[in-house]
């Protein structure tokens, strides 16, 4: 068995979403230094193609294009983006999230309009994302679709947490449907990170922050790259028999049973 080929990604396109920064440009980076052909797609195309300029300028294939998750036709164009620029689609990777910029409101007490923004990126979008790359996924044979869930799904963690609750339900919904295909749909749901949306977010010196760190049996946090060995298993053929998933990668701060 050659491990190499096992996680190799050459001629594979990957579509990641709000891929301009943050986790999304590590994770686009990775799939970039496996092999393969990477789309950015972000709501701010100017900072994809930053981005996408980055990437290129260490060798690796990549291409920037627009998208509102939110809607149907943005996430249409991504896909014929992908396909015009790479003849296809292998992996859908669900990166883009409200998560910094979140409703001051309660549940009990948040406007409609609130709790409909959240969910129209954080859940619809990912629904969305993943209808728009089914047809060349299916036509090239299958391919691997990775949702960004988070520990928050799995706690008390207001319009956050339920949105990525919901998505844990919609990968393993998704992955029943979609199996048959050759599509595996999987999610990660990351614990405590060190980077910058997670300090909005929790402050790096926030006394909550601490006392949940407290709680973690194992390493607390961690940064955005000690998420891409997980991404990379659920993408290659090394995680060809994973489907319907919810990998935690957090120290053991949630564990399911």
């Amino acid at each position: 068995m050659d491990l190499k080929e096992l996680f190799d990604l050459s001629g594979k396109v990957a579509v990641v979403t709000g891929g301009a920064g943050g986790l999304g440009a590590v994770y686009a980076e990775a799939l970039g230094d496996a092999g393969a052909s990477v789309v950015i797609a972000d709501l701010n195309v100017d900072a994809a193609k930053r981005t996408v300029d980055s990437l290129t300028d260490r060798g690796y294939t990549a291409t920037a294009t627009h998208v509102d998750v939110s809607s149907a036709e943005s996430a249409a164009e991504m896909a014929a983006t992908a396909i015009d620029a790479y003849e296809g689609i292998d992996i859908l990777i669900n990166n883009a999230a409200i998560m910094t910029n979140l409703p001051p409101y309660g549940l009990s007490n948040m406007p409609v309009a609130e709790w409909d923004r959240v969910v129209d990126v954080n859940l619809r979008g990912p629904l969305l994302c993943t209808q728009a790359v089914l047809e060349s996924m299916t036509a090239r044979g299958g391919g691997r679709i990775i949702n960004g869930l988070s520990a928050g799904a799995f706690m008390p963690g207001g319009i956050y947490g339920v949105t990525k609750y919901a998505l844990h339900g919609l990968t393993v919904n998704l992955a029943s449907e979609l199996g048959a295909r050759g599509i595996n749909v999987n999610a990660i749901a990351p614990g405590l990170v060190d980077n910058e949306s997670g300090y909005v977010s929790l402050p790096k010196d926030s006394p909550f922050r601490e006392a949940l760190a407290a709680q973690i049996p194992g390493k607390t946090s961690g940064p955005p790259e000690d998420l891409v060995g997980t991404l990379l298993l659920l993408c290659s053929r090394a995680g060809d028999w994973i489907n319907g998933q919810t990998i935690s990668v957090d120290g053991g701060w949630i564990m399911r049973l």
